[in-house]
């Protein structure tokens, strides 16, 4: 049993993250119906919440914090946004400037690490921005306000917030023209890299926790207080946290519930709904 665990801790991640981006590639390249890239995210779903009960970092961090149903809206609810987005392109695209400077004869894993690129840094400066700018922290507030680390916490965000780092990360992409399939590709992406970097896996990167925006390095950017959790913005790797000098790691470091929230908010509302009206009210 130790041994497997050792194989699931190193092989957990290159699984996801490679092995589940070939797949969509594959099922991409194929023909097949968009529907199947939904059923390859709820896989990596599957995966997420059985390898946390395999191998979890902190056990209780799988059980329930009167927060499943909450967590489960949020996911449905911006996960099918991302999905009806990418579904209005065609119609977006006449009000869309459209330089025309995509590489569409690159390979198509290329296309995709360059769009990943792209968006890692329209997102994290985003996110950067989101802890500076009050009222955009108000709407990111609702992101920092779980109490727990697990896979579902990655899509765990307002609308609102989800629509501007969604702005600032692909806007880029839709000028420099890029295409409906890569597209496609980069929602898989996006989802597969939060459920990494919010598990509750305990796994096993070596540097690699240097260099990608895993949950070894993530966790720092959740404790609940600015004089430690502004640090690892980082969406798919931590390049430019080194550059921002917001790049954090302590390997003595343990995380439990009561390191993350936010602590001048203990009280922040944990239903969907009032995790909704919250930015807009006085706090």
């Amino acid at each position: 049993m130790t041994i497997l665990r050792w194989i699931v801790r190193l092989g957990f991640v290159p699984a996801i993250l490679v092995g589940g981006n070939y797949l969509a590639i594959t099922v991409s390249s194929s023909g097949a119906s968009h529907a199947w890239l939904a059923a390859l995210i709820l896989g990596a779903v599957l995966a997420s919440f059985l390898a946390e009960n395999f191998i979890p970092y902190h056990r209780a961090w799988n059980l329930e914090h009167s927060d499943k149903w909450r967590d489960i809206f949020h996911f449905l609810i911006n996960e099918s946004a991302n999905f009806l987005s990418i579904l209005a392109l065609p119609l977006l695209a006449p009000a869309i400037p459209d330089l025309g400077f995509w590489p569409n004869n690159w390979p198509i894993w290329a296309q995709l690490l360059l769009a990943i690129f792209i968006v890692d840094f329209g997102i994290t400066m985003a996110h950067f921005a989101s802890h500076r700018i009050n009222w955009l922290w108000r709407f990111h507030a609702v992101h920092h306000s779980a109490k727990r680390m697990y896979g579902f916490n990655g899509l765990m965000k307002h609308p609102i917030h989800q629509l501007i780092e969604g702005v600032c990360g692909v806007a880029p992409l839709l000028i420099l023209g890029i295409p409906q399939q890569i597209a496609w590709l980069l929602i898989v992406a996006i989802a597969l890299q939060l459920l990494l970097q919010h598990s509750n896996a305990d796994v096993r990167i070596g540097p690699f926790k240097y260099i990608l925006a895993l949950a070894p390095a993530h966790r720092f950017h959740h404790l609940n207080t600015a004089r430690e959790g502004d640090v690892n913005f980082g969406l798919f790797t931590m390049v430019w946290d080194w550059l921002l000098g917001t790049a954090s790691f302590d390997p003595t470091r343990e995380f439990t519930s009561a390191d993350l929230g936010i602590e001048n908010d203990p009280d922040y509302p944990t239903g969907y709904v009032a995790q909704l009206i919250a930015p807009f009210r006085a706090r």
